[in-house]
């Protein structure tokens, strides 16, 4: 199995080559938007960031992507040197400057910025932070339902790196990619400390069993903001929703399965570790939460 695809997978846009860039106050051509070496980010994933999507002229859910950029700055100790008000001009800057209305993607990175001796203390981060923002057209593209691999790489305990901060230090879930693509899949499926089915690398994870919706108890998980909406849609639309401990066992004979995240919304699985889940293809639940979420995205402007 050789033909990889990703949740991240969109059209190929040629006006990507010719983007602006936010970088510490100024918007410059991709080729200027460089970092030191002695950035924090680039040497020990010293930062936090945001992924966000533009619909129709409108950042969806931005409140609650602002909520938590600042939530995640405040648990590392992290000054963005921004107010809200200030992360919210940035956003619309770039996005004006790059004449962009509709099928963008955002990537908000924050780090502690330059380091004084290339060494861990963040004192040594004098001259921070540093903030950028790569945004581009964007279109989802894929091919067919994702692949997912079980692989042993975990979601961890809150006291180690916990899963719902936003890092850059993403090393883990790197790794747990790799290991899923060395098994001949799309990416890979993790669990928890437990052993009970969590995320996968990228994006939280889903099941619909006769009629329900499952999902994790959140413990361990990635604080999705599109998880949280596909939980809100279930209980205002009258879908059985639960958060709950459940196994491999139970996501194989699973009816369908589907990922969420900001960038693709609600993504369909095909396959865990080879079995096919349901009849392999986008199921019916899965179509009507895409279509709820769809009008939840308008209607919030």
């Amino acid at each position: 199995m050789t033909d990889h695809v990703s949740t991240h997978q969109a059209e190929e846009d040629a006006r990507n080559e010719t983007i602006l860039i936010y970088l510490n106050g100024r918007i410059v051509p991709k080729r200027e938007a460089t970092v030191s070496v002695y950035d924090s980010g680039f040497m020990l994933g010293d930062g936090v960031w945001e992924g966000l999507r533009l619909y129709d002229g409108r950042w969806a859910f931005l409140d609650e992507h602002l909520d938590r950029l600042f939530e995640a700055a405040k648990a590392i100790d992290l000054d963005i040197g921004l107010d809200r008000a200030g992360v919210r001009q940035a956003l619309f800057d770039t996005q004006a400057a790059n004449g962009m209305t509709t099928d963008a993607h955002a990537r908000l990175m924050v780090t502690r910025g330059v380091k004084a001796r290339p060494f861990q203390h963040p004192a040594l981060s004098r001259s921070g932070p540093t903030v950028a923002i790569i945004m581009e057209h964007s279109r989802p593209k894929l091919p067919r339902p994702i692949r997912l691999a079980t692989v042993p790489h975990m979601r961890g305990l809150p006291m180690t790196q916990d899963p719902k901060l936003n890092s850059h230090s993403k090393l883990n879930c790197i790794l747990a990619c790799i290991a899923a693509e060395k098994a001949g899949a799309d990416e890979a499926l993790m669990l928890d400390v437990h052993g009970f089915v969590n995320t996968t690398n990228a994006c939280n994870f889903f099941i619909v069993r006769g009629g329900e919706v499952w999902t994790s108890t959140g413990d361990y998980c990635m604080n999705g903001i599109t998880r949280a909406k596909v939980i809100a849609l279930c209980r205002a639309n009258g879908i059985p929703l639960r958060e709950k401990n459940f196994s491999l066992v139970e996501a194989y004979s699973a009816d369908e399965a589907f990922l969420t995240g900001t960038f693709g919304a609600q993504t369909p699985v095909g396959q865990i570790d080879g079995r096919v889940i349901g009849t392999g293809e986008l199921g019916p639940m899965t179509e009507r939460l895409r279509a709820l979420y769809k009008a939840l995205v308008a209607a919030e402007g």
